[in-house]
């Protein structure tokens, strides 16, 4: 196995262009499980590590641009308040030692179902912004997911950042794991209020081949907020409405079952996530309102 250490993004690039088969590692919190239990035997590693303008973030316009290499502890602390969806996902990763060195692009190369930074990303319309030798290509988060464990980047190219747009509107996520602490999801849900668009946005996890948006749940709710003057009233939701949005959100699972879960539970599961995130994100709205 050979390992590859650039010490620049063009070198980087430069790298994957002429050994497209390369691994890339940063924080290796799932490369090198997957190497450890020889899962994955490439041959060659490429080195992010050393790559600075991964690990810097900022606003561009009224969206914000992440590197890859930004860990999940700098998304807590630096960006709790920007991104609190993907904060909250983020502090369900692994232990502080993972957190320290995980990251989103980390997450986002690996694609599994069960990441937990994905369902944030999907419920905010992030999109994956991918580079090579041959430029740079901006994929919706929507379209990045091809498979189980498997993305729309092609071989020649790295995750340089995913741009978002800052929150608009209060966010949830929440998981059900096996136990409390360093799990994979038996499920996840997030949910984003987008009240400037009167919009809704939703991601589950663990629940399908890939990651997935709730879209007939989202276009429900929006639908309902909008036609009842909830946005402007921010007036209590029916408990019919919110029931009915988890069904439509159990409705788009797919899921199996595994040693973690059914998917008789995932299902069952997901609706009371999606009814819980829904119930905390409206409460939230409306303290908003009595802050201002």
């Amino acid at each position: 196995m050979e390992f590859l250490r650039p010490g620049s993004w063009a070198e980087a690039l430069a790298a994957k262009a002429a050994y497209p088969e390369a691994l890339p590692i940063a924080g290796g919190t799932d490369v090198m499980v997957e190497l450890n239990f020889d899962v994955t035997r490439p041959s060659a590693l490429l080195d992010l590590t050393g790559i600075g303008e991964l690990t810097e973030w900022g606003a561009v316009g009224d969206t914000l641009r992440v590197g890859a290499g930004v860990s999940y502890t700098r998304l807590i602390t630096e960006l709790g308040a920007l991104l609190p969806g993907l904060a909250m996902a983020a502090r369900t990763v692994g232990s502080p030692q993972i957190r320290n060195r995980g990251t989103v692009g980390g997450n986002l190369g690996a694609a599994s179902p069960a990441g937990d930074a994905h369902p944030p990303l999907l419920a905010n319309d992030a999109v994956v912004e991918a580079h090579s030798v041959r430029g740079i290509r901006h994929i919706p988060i929507t379209e990045f997911y091809t498979g189980v464990k498997r993305n729309a980047l092609a071989p020649d190219e790295l995750i340089a950042a995913f741009v978002v747009p800052a929150a608009s509107g209060p966010q949830q996520f929440s998981k059900i794991g096996t136990r409390n602490a360093m799990v994979i999801s038996v499920t996840a849900f997030a949910l984003s209020l987008h009240p400037e668009r009167g919009a809704v946005g939703t991601g589950f996890g663990s629940a399908a081949p890939t990651p997935r948006r709730a879209e007939a749940a989202e276009r429900f709710l929006s639908d309902e907020l909008n036609a009842t003057g909830r946005w402007e009233s921010r007036a209590r939701l029916d408990p019919a409405v919110v029931d009915r949005f988890g069904q439509l959100v159990a409705e788009a699972a797919t899921p199996i079952d595994d040693v973690r879960g059914t998917a008789r539970y995932r299902r069952h599961a997901l609706a009371v996530l999606a009814r819980r995130t829904l119930t905390w994100a409206w409460k939230d709205y409306g303290r908003e309102r009595m802050a201002a």
